[in-house]
């Protein structure tokens, strides 16, 4: 049987990848922003505390690492089938410095983790018990970005940057295939982007509740012919500047879709208005101003290089996979 050697020619790189976004900026951003806000209520959903999901992440994130470290690499059923998983031992110095928390928060948080049952300690080993809380398998983000990634390879393809679309069915049995190895890939693009909006925002919640003001005149652009447009006139039209064709959202909207109790909503839209990343019309629906447009699009367009190396390697991993089954 001939060797599965993956070719440079096939490869798909970030750049390309990134100058598809760039250009069709306004056909991408309508279906990957409300996957990101998707991901974030599912978050709340499932641990009601950003800080104590964001060390879980980070530890299960070290255990990836190990896993590839070692030529590792777990398939869904097999990382899932798993009730414990085994993770390095932790330092809180460590934890608290690569998430930017007080180190007081982060020893309380763990000891929550703990008493929780989500962290346990037995004999000499540190575990992760996967059967402490629902919804821990993230069956529906794999079908989001699945979904988007088939999206994104259709525009990929119309401008011959890969050789044809790929099924979404296709990049979901990819994923799963490799999901250890891929998963650490998506932590590795989904922890900036919470720093970095954190730093800016100065809490996760906040961010969660601004994220759904832009979602929402996201899908209110959709409703327009937008594919054509520029990347610049679209986020003037929509986002940051003219709203007159966009209708915003109201707390109890907020609230509902989030999963956040109502009086932190307002609270936490109080302090976003008072300090000028969002508006208020007569009517008590929230939009984004366009005072901060210039830092928030340096973020996004960190967040979009991400998303760039994942989605190549998303691809890239892809057609290895093809080619070794063709071979």
């Amino acid at each position: 049987m001939p060797l599965s050697i993956p070719s440079f020619e096939e490869q798909i790189r970030v750049k390309d990848i990134m100058d598809a976004f760039n250009d069709n900026y306004a056909e991408i951003i309508p279906i990957w922003m409300p996957l990101q806000v998707q991901w974030m209520n599912g978050v709340y959903e499932t641990f009601k505390d950003y800080e104590k999901f964001m060390i879980i992440m980070h530890l299960l994130s070290k255990t990836f690492q190990f896993y590839s470290k070692n030529f590792v690499k777990l398939s869904y059923d097999e990382y899932f089938n798993q009730n414990q998983i085994e993770i390095e031992k932790y330092n809180i110095m460590d934890i608290a410095k690569n998430l930017d928390i007080p180190k007081e928060t982060a020893r309380r948080k763990i000891k929550e983790l703990e008493d929780l049952g989500h962290i346990k300690r037995l004999q000499k080993k540190i575990v992760i018990d996967n059967g402490t809380w629902p919804n821990i398998q993230p069956k529906e983000t794999i079908k989001r970005l699945s979904r988007f990634f088939s999206s994104l390879s259709k525009i990929l393809h119309e401008k011959k940057i890969i050789s044809e679309p790929i099924p979404s069915e296709e990049i979901s049995l990819t994923i799963k295939e490799f999901f250890s190895h891929i998963w650490q890939l998506y932590y590795d693009m989904q922890m900036p982007m919470l720093l970095n909006f954190k730093k800016e925002i100065k809490d996760l919640e906040s961010f969660h509740v601004w994220g759904i003001c832009i979602v929402n005149q996201v899908i209110n652009s959709s409703r327009n012919n937008v594919s054509h447009m520029s990347k610049e006139y679209y986020l003037d039209k929509f986002i940051f500047q003219g709203h007159e064709d966009v209708t915003g959202v109201n707390a109890m909207s907020i609230s509902d879709i989030s999963g956040i109790p109502r009086a932190t909503v307002i609270r936490k839209l109080n302090n976003l208005l008072k300090r000028k990343y969002l508006v208020i019309d007569e009517k008590k629906h929230y939009t984004t101003s366009g005072v901060h447009q210039k830092t928030m699009l340096k973020i996004q367009n960190e967040n979009l290089k991400n998303l760039a190396k994942f989605a190549s390697n998303i691809y890239n991993l892809n057609i290895y996979k093809k080619n070794k089954n063709n071979s």
